[in-house]
């Protein structure tokens, strides 16, 4: 907080932040502005909604120093840029940029928000730093929609891969200069892979089955590429170790030429990376760069560290409301975003810098503390309980206004559609 004191014009806005950022780990249940509030101590819900729709302060501002501070704790060791979409489902198309649209988190196509988001991970821990809410291009030329939703007009439609390279092209100012960029085969475009060499990045993107690419020997699918591979090219290599024992794949890399060079670079080095599932036989493709040749090993270890943006979704989610916010107005999505996103942050390094504490000590006969366990513990011995535990009346207060607010909108129900069943009829 001492960090980003004056990113906020007033006192109370500053301590709303605060304890806003607090009872997002306090609260077990769904987290919106009536559970925050009710722990928090207010009589309604409307102070931390003033907070995230109409309140004056810097929120841009707070996303880098948090994005500097988090990147500082977590260090610059193998650093990977980790860039990834998820959606949030919505019952209607009020929220800013719901649409139905597809979601891998929704397991298809269905009525959500998607944002794009982008993850800083070395090889000590991984956390989110930086999101973009997709807007879909009817909503981005419906103007009315976009009145009401609070959309700034100089915001545009943008494809994911276009907003992923707008957050990407914002932290060489930040110090963030020597990384990996990983992604899925939705970012493997050549237009965004130039970009992403033009920032000064390493890539290792994922590519479809049909991702064609040139060699010296001619063009090929990756598919009709692998087929050409002796036997032995591939080498099998450890990933990983689960609850079960170690994971192992087998690994192949060919030398591929360069179609995404920018202007006045040099080519480098351009290759596509394959596993193959030792017992399915089921291939994956990427295709990775650098300005120099890199070992195999290190190439598979950036493809091992694409997968902790799916852990900071999950730990995101289950334990400081990303996807729970129940906002639709432009600026509130992105304001609550920010909030369980500096919320998870502090869990993320402060896991980092336990377990680096551990390590230190010699204490090895301990599995690694999770986010789960560090926020049982935080809620045990640091963090305020919630208001309604301890204050009988305010708990009583609370269910009384739930119900009042409960029955009024019931009431303004009915009344409409007995409005809308008249009119038809």
């Amino acid at each position: 907080m001492d960090r980003i004191a004056d990113c906020f014009p007033r006192r109370e806005t500053r301590t709303t932040c605060r304890n806003m950022i607090e009872a997002m780990m306090v609260v077990e249940v769904t987290a919106n502005c009536w559970t925050l509030g009710e722990a928090i101590g207010h009589r309604g819900p409307h102070i931390l909604q003033h907070f995230l729709s109409r309140a004056r302060w810097n929120d841009d501002a707070v996303r880098e120093r948090v994005a500097a501070w988090a990147v500082g704790q977590l260090g610059d060791a193998g650093v990977v840029l980790v860039v990834d979409e998820t959606g949030d489902e919505k019952s209607s198309t009020d929220a800013a940029g719901a649409a139905r649209q597809y979601s891998g988190a929704l397991g298809g196509v269905g009525l959500c928000q998607v944002a794009v988001h982008l993850s800083y991970a070395t090889t000590t821990g991984h956390t989110l730093i930086d999101r973009r809410l997709f807007l879909p291009s009817g909503w981005a030329a419906d103007e009315e929609r976009r009145q009401l939703a609070g959309v700034p007009e100089e915001v545009m439609f943008a494809s994911k891969p276009q907003l992923a390279v707008d957050m990407l092209a914002r932290l060489p100012a930040g110090g963030v200069t020597d990384a990996w960029v990983a992604a899925d085969e939705v970012y493997g475009g050549r237009e965004t892979r130039t970009a992403i060499r033009t920032l000064g990045y390493r890539y290792v993107i994922a590519v479809k089955t049909d991702h064609r690419l040139a060699t010296p020997a001619g063009t090929f699918t990756v598919t009709d590429l692998v087929k050409r591979l002796p036997g032995r090219s591939w080498q099998r290599l450890r990933t990983g170790s689960g609850t079960k024992g170690d994971r192992h794949y087998d690994w192949a890399m060919i030398d591929v030429l360069a179609d995404d060079t920018p202007d006045g670079h040099q080519a480098g080095q351009s290759t596509l990376l394959v596993r193959r599932h030792r017992y399915t036989g089921t291939l994956s493709f990427y295709r990775c760069w650098s300005a120099t040749p890199r070992p195999l090993q290190e190439l598979v270890g950036v493809v091992c560290r694409r997968w902790r943006i799916e852990e900071d979704f999950q730990a995101a989610k289950g334990l400081t409301g990303l996807d729970q916010g129940q906002v639709t107005g432009w600026t509130s999505w992105h304001r609550w975003s920010l909030i369980s996103m500096i919320a998870y942050a502090l869990l993320a390094v402060t896991i980092t810098l336990e377990r680096g504490g551990t390590a230190e000590t010699g204490q090895v006969e301990l599995v690694p503390v999770s986010c789960r366990e560090l926020v049982k513990l935080l809620r045990r011995f640091m963090l305020p309980r919630p208001r309604q535990d301890i204050d009988p009346e305010h708990a009583l207060r609370w269910s009384l206004w739930w119900r009042r607010h409960q029955y009024r909108a019931a009431t303004c129900h009915r009344r409409w559609n007995e409005v809308t069943a008249a009119s038809t009829t």
